[in-house]
């Protein structure tokens, strides 16, 4: 299946109309910090022909099939196989000091969960990798079968959200015992036997929650955003933009925290007259999170749990 036919950049229009204003000015640099496919970076090249993309992932097979999607770019694409928090080396080494424009879609990429030998999708039997890179770190296998069970039961609960994580984790205990965990279908299999019938009935499958937190541990996700999204709005020229997608609450909630704090007077209270180093640097863009529309969702189910927020630079940092 080629790249094209496969991928549906999720809430794409409303992306580019929230970034255009910073983007329409010839030699403005937009970073596209999850390439996955490059449906969202082709878009940005084609939308804005003055534009110069810098694109980062740290999937190398989505490096080369998007690589070849962007082709036709020629040097206005600039990709780069790093994860999206070590941005500021990547402008950096580029020369880049501040850029107009940065896009996040986190998440699993549709490629990764289209390609069943990654393990991501909980519907197929595969090998339990779902490393995003898969040149470097654990596996969900090794999570799952070395991890401590008072360490697994705190990532079901705080990546999955997962209320049955202790039921869970004692069904994994006992069977890790017998023989190592390898692929998914025997983990799926085992979570719908140690679930309540009350847990099944509702939410979707039985092992959503349980996926969720393996991905997030074995690729480091949360502490990836926390550290990318701030780096993200430093490297902003004033009137440069951010639009950040994502796809579950614990995500969304590091993204609305460090927006509303850049958009925030943090002068003392009390004040006259507020000090210009205490003024917001941001400006919301998105009155909460925007949710894609009925249509969308009908066309790309994908977009379902999408919750896309954004901000505008309004002025520098003061030391």
């Amino acid at each position: 299946m080629s790249s094209n036919t496969r991928h549906v950049p999720v809430m794409l229009r409303r992306c580019l109309d929230m970034l255009a204003p910073a983007l329409a000015e010839p030699g403005a640099v937009v970073v596209d910090c999850t390439l996955g496919l490059g449906g969202h970076s082709e878009a940005l090249l084609s939308t804005f022909p003055s534009a110069r993309l810098v694109a980062l992932d740290r999937d190398t097979s989505a490096l080369r099939l998007a690589g070849e999607r962007l082709a036709p770019y020629g040097e206005r694409a600039t990709l780069v196989h790093a994860v999206y928090d070590e941005l500021p080396d990547v402008l950096e080494r580029l020369g880049l000091p501040r850029v107009q424009g940065v896009l996040f879609d986190l998440g699993v990429s549709s490629m990764q969960l289209d390609e069943a030998d990654r393990g991501f999708a909980y519907a197929q039997d595969a090998p339990l990798d779902m490393r995003m890179d898969q040149t470097t770190g654990i596996s969900a296998a090794d999570v799952l079968n070395t991890y401590a069970p008072g360490e697994l039961v705190r990532i079901l609960r705080s990546y999955g959200e997962e209320k049955q994580a202790k039921r869970i984790v004692e069904a994994v205990v006992r069977e890790r015992a017998k023989e190592p965990f390898r692929n998914s279908a025997r983990l799926v299999e085992l979570i719908r036997d140690a679930l309540p019938q009350a847990a099944k009935r509702h939410g979707g499958n039985p092992a959503k929650r349980t996926f969720q937190a393996l991905r997030i541990e074995v690729n480091g996700e949360l502490a990836s955003v926390e550290r990318a999204v701030p780096a993200a709005v430093k490297a902003l020229a004033v009137g440069g933009r951010i639009a950040v997608l994502s796809y579950q609450s614990l995500e969304d909630r590091i993204v609305k925290q460090v927006l509303a704090a850049g958009a925030a007077n943090t002068a003392p209270p009390g004040l006259p007259v507020v000090p210009e180093q205490y003024q917001p640097r941001l400006k919301l863009l998105t009155r909460g999170a925007e949710l894609p529309t009925e249509e969308e969702v009908a066309e790309n189910r994908r977009a379902a749990p999408a919750r896309l927020r954004g901000a505008e630079r309004i002025r520098e940092d003061i030391a």
